[in-house]
């Protein structure tokens, strides 16, 4: 991915510093370090800083698929892990305030170890309570052509490399919530198949629309909120402290999935769009009817029966899903309702 334009401080000096060599300016390092140190507790709302989530994302890239004239000696380099530690220290925190208010209000067992069925039952709690204005149905009945563009380019930062922050919980899990995850991962990758892979499904819906399909191609266009959606899986993904999160968070995935992509198939076709374009979302309907099972119960749920200290972690991850896709779903609408761009900047017309 190309490294994208600073957003403020923090991100001017973390590019600046990734351009030279791991280790040939020590003290600049530290004063990034200084900087991030400082320039937190003066952030307001820190899943709308556009600063500190582009600075999470292109950390966490490094992990990826790495950044354009970037050393990968940066991506274990110690300064920078501490970085991300500072930064995703908040980040965590307001997810957990945001998480605990929609779990407060679950039935959960009061003593005793629930079982599979029991943990897939409150994830499909969850997932059944609408925390936000649906854009699925907007886009069904109502979408320009312009805003379907506009919501392509918001899920691509994601969506180009779907399934891969999910993918780092495979080494950490053991027994049934593995196997169960590595049968839906299978499924995303495209059951060994690289045009069936859901990445490169997305990929032919964007140049159906007359869009970049590179990846990170349009990361300087999307809002902090559309980083932070996948800041948060990569959150998950890569601290194996948070395994029972990132298993809570594909499950809600899955589960939230199926009927708000027949939803965008719709908004799609009624605009004249062919099966080119639509076939990543009818891909999704069916497979996402058939792995919001088996991530409810058998990863999810086999997780909790194995280790049952990890249920609220769980339950965690899979609010933390509700409370951001809200928020995205907020500012997506509002911008749209008053004939906004949803973006930073309009799409130019020639897209």
């Amino acid at each position: 991915m190309h490294i994208p334009e600073p957003r403020g401080p923090i991100t001017a000096e973390l590019f600046s510093l990734l351009a030279g060599a791991p280790g040939a300016d020590p003290d600049a390092v530290t004063a990034l370090h200084a900087l991030v140190a400082g320039q937190l507790p003066g952030v307001g709302d820190i899943i709308d800083d556009d600063d500190v989530q582009l600075a999470l994302f292109c950390l966490y890239e490094l992990h990826y698929g790495g950044l354009d004239g970037v050393d990968d000696r940066w991506e274990w380099h110690p300064g920078l892990i501490g970085i991300r530690h500072l930064l995703e220290g908040p980040f965590e925190a307001w997810l957990r305030s945001e998480a605990g208010e929609v779990t407060a209000t679950l039935r959960c067992p009061e003593s005793g170890t629930p079982d599979s069925d029991a943990t897939a039952a409150l994830l499909f709690d969850l997932a059944a309570r609408d925390a936000g204005p649906s854009v699925s149905r907007h886009v069904a009945m109502k979408a320009t052509a312009g805003q379907l563009r506009e919501f392509l380019i918001h899920k691509s930062v994601y969506q180009l490399k779907e399934a891969d922050p999910h993918t780092w919980a495979i080494p950490r899990l053991t027994g049934r919530a593995k196997a169960a995850l590595v049968e839906i991962q299978a499924d995303e990758y495209g059951g060994g198949h690289p045009d069936r892979m859901h990445s490169a499904l997305f990929a032919r819906t964007m140049r159906g629309l007359g869009l970049d399909d590179s990846y990170g191609g349009y990361v300087d266009a999307v809002p902090a909120i559309s980083l932070a959606s996948v800041n948060v899986m990569s959150l998950f993904g890569l601290n194996r402290r948070l395994r029972g999160a990132v298993a809570g968070h594909l499950a809600m995935y899955e589960m939230t999935s199926s009927r708000p992509n027949q939803l965008y198939g719709k908004g799609f076709r009624r605009l004249g769009f062919d099966a080119g374009v639509t076939g990543y979302f009818d891909e999704h309907v069916e497979a996402d009817a058939v792995h919001e099972q088996i991530a409810g119960r058998d990863l999810a749920g086999g997780l909790v029966e194995a280790e049952p200290d990890l249920l609220p972690d769980v339950l965690f991850g899979a609010a933390a899903v509700s409370c951001i896709d809200a928020r995205f779903a907020t500012h997506l609408m509002d911008a749209w309702e008053h004939d906004r761009t949803s973006l930073r900047s309009p799409l130019p017309a020639t897209a």
